[in-house]
Parts: structure tokens; sequence; C-alpha cells
């Protein structure tokens, strides 16, 4: 590999006709080019260290960052400066990948310099030394710091900073499709994202009363084929241990919306606790009512009307309001599923109206406790 970026090194050197030096974005030097010269201003205190000590101070690097060279798109002319010990005019050419830089390439300047022909042809190659720069990242790089940034960093810029940083690690993979997996309760430490096959990225998430949950990316081949998430949720859900409920997001292209990803993750894997009849891992788009109630405060205390019926006394009435209203007010269908007669069911109904003081022929009433009895579940 550093036998490539030195060839481009030299390559753009034979395109100036100048000695150049390649930095990575943090300063280091990566690649250099051979000085020929008599002149001894070419090799000024700046060029010298960078050369020998492999990095520029940080007030070097102040001093270029404030000529841009950090959002630049193409050649930046920066004049000398004796008093910083840059004796010569440079000319930085941005190495940049997929928008992101990713190091520098510097050359002496001079009078004349090279034209704008050959800046253009020079660029080219640093585009080249992107890309080689990119795929290094990229090997080297698990993304799940970045991942776990994008979930837990505020709106607004902090966010559009973590998705910038996640979308240059990931590279390519970024713009392809991907759903959000959340396993919770989750006991220690994420694992490595190449045990888990199709994910790319792994973090532990903070929760509630400090039990934190685990994200995962995972890779899709289409937005409408799930397994490859459905088979990682179930082997993170087995690493975590009994107890533990998956939920999956509706799957995206893109990273923009991935905070609403983990939300509607993390609320199918609270709703899978709250209903068995889910099952241990289960998507967001089959939660039905609980897309919305999910979206409450945790810490939303239950509506008054359930009180009564929640407590332990109570708990067959609570059960037959439940499955009341889940069969739709349907009194056959209600006693065939508790297996118990209609008059008991009818006795029950009439108890269950004076203990909520509500009217069950009422459909607000009825929309009233459903909801209550569902949220309830999910502060159980």
């Amino acid at each position: 590999m550093k036998g490539d970026y030195q060839e481009l090194v030299d390559e753009i050197s034979g395109l100036l006709g100048a000695p150049a030096t390649l930095e990575n974005r943090d300063f280091g030097l990566v690649a250099f080019g051979a000085h020929d010269s008599d002149d001894d201003t070419a090799m000024d205190p700046v060029r010298t260290r960078s050369i020998l000590t492999r990095r520029s101070t940080p007030a070097v690097r102040a001093w270029f960052e404030g000529f841009g060279i950090t959002r630049a798109t193409g050649p930046i002319r920066i004049p000398a400066a004796p008093e910083a010990g840059v004796f010569r005019g440079r000319i930085c050419l941005p190495v940049r990948h997929r928008g992101a830089v990713l190091g520098y390439v510097w050359l002496l300047d001079a009078d004349p310099g090279p034209t704008d022909e050959q800046l253009r042809a020079a660029m080219e190659v640093a585009a080249r030394i992107g890309a080689l720069l990119a795929d290094e990242v990229r090997a080297g790089t698990d993304p799940s710091r970045e991942f776990g940034a994008v979930l837990t960093a505020g709106r607004g810029w902090q966010r559009d900073m973590a998705v910038a940083a996640l979308d240059e690690a990931l590279g390519p993979d970024a713009k392809g499709p991907h759903t959000v997996v959340c396993v919770a309760p989750w006991p220690d430490d994420p694992p490595s994202v190449r045990t888990v096959p199709s994910t790319a990225a792994l973090a532990a998430i903070p929760g509630a009363a400090g039990s934190p949950a685990l994200a995962a990316l995972v890779r899709l081949r289409s937005t409408d084929v799930l397994d490859p998430a459905l088979l990682a949720a179930d082997r993170l859900r087995a690493t975590a241990g009994g107890g533990a409920t998956a939920g999956v997001a509706v799957p995206r292209r893109g990273l923009t919306e991935l905070a609403a990803a983990w939300h509607e993750a993390a609320a199918a894997a609270r709703a899978a606790t709250a209903e068995s009849r889910f099952g241990p891992v289960v998507q967001w788009s089959a939660i039905g009512p609980y897309r919305l109630l999910t979206a409450l405060p945790a810490e939303t205390a239950a509506d008054p009307v359930v009180r009564a019926l929640l407590a332990p006394p109570h708990k067959d009435l609570a059960r037959t309001a439940e499955v009341f209203l889940d069969c739709a007010g349907q009194a056959s269908r209600t006693a065939a599923a508790l297996g118990v007669h209609r008059q008991t069911l009818y006795y029950r109904l009439s108890r269950i109206q004076q203990l909520t003081g509500l009217d069950l022929n009422d459909g607000e009433d009825r929309l009233l406790l459903h909801m209550a009895l569902k949220s309830a579940r999910l502060g159980s």
C-alpha cells in the first residue's frame, strides 16, 4: 500500500515539476517526493521537520487549516510566513473521497507556478490517492463507535457530524439498504461485528434504569428481504440470554434516518416484552397500536381508569376487558377466548364498568380503556 502512495506522489511530482509530500488528515507523513535541488530554501524548517519526524506540529497544522484546506475541493495557494518557519509558499491539493477529506498533497509554490491544466491533472491523481486512503480506513476500522455516536447524538449539527463520520467509515455501504436491530436488555459489551453475519456495526446504548440495549446496523440485499436482520436478531438475542427480546426497524437506504430507525427497533423490542404473542423477535411494522404507545415516555403513569382493574384482586377483570376489546366487543368471540359462559362475561363487563366509570358501549370510552390497558403492559 505504501508503495502505491509513493508511486502516486512521484506521479504528481512529475506532473508539476516539484517534489510533493503526502500527509494524512492528521498531518502524519505518508510519502514524499525526492528533493534534488541545490536551492536550500526548498527545504524550509516545516518541510524538513515533516520529513524527519513524519509529523507537523500543532501550530503548523493550525496555520495551514486557517486557509480552509479542510473544506477545499481544489488546489489552495498558501503564502510564505517566515515567522512560522514557512519560507516558501505552498500549494495544497486536498485529497478527498466521497466528499470527505482524507489527506493533503503539498508542493512548494514557484514563480511561475504550475498551470491550471497541470493542477487539474494532479487533482485527478489526488483523487486516486483518496480512494486508496478510504480503502485503508475501511479495512482497519470498525464503525461501531461512529454508529453509537449517531444514535446518542442530540439533534442538529451534532447528529449531522456523527452521520458524516459514519458515512465515511462505511464507505459505499452507507448508501445501500440496511435496517437497525435492538436487543434488550443487553448484559455486557458488544460482540465483534465479525461474529454476526451481515452486521456492519454494533453499539451498546444506555437505557432506562441503567439497563443498556444493543443496537445493530445490518446490511440487507434489498429493502424487501429482512432475512439477514432476523437471523442477526436471533443470534444476538441468544447471546443476551433468557428474557431478551429483539425489535427490527423498517428498512431504509442511507443514514439520515438512523435515529428514527433506532427508535422503531427499540419500540418493537419493548412491545415484544409486553406482548408474548409477538414472539421474542418482532418487526416494528407488526406491533400495531404499540407503534404509538411506545412513543410515550417510559415513566408515563398508568391512566386512572385502569388503576382499580390492575389491582391484584381484579386480575381476571383486567384480562376480560382486554380480550373483550381485542375482540372488537364481540361477546361470543370473547367468551370463547376466555373459556367462560356468556353470562359470566356479561357479569364481568358490568363490574368493569362499575370500577372504571366507563361505558363500554361508547367508542371513545372503549378506546381509552383499550389504550390504557396496553400502555400498562409496557410499564409492567
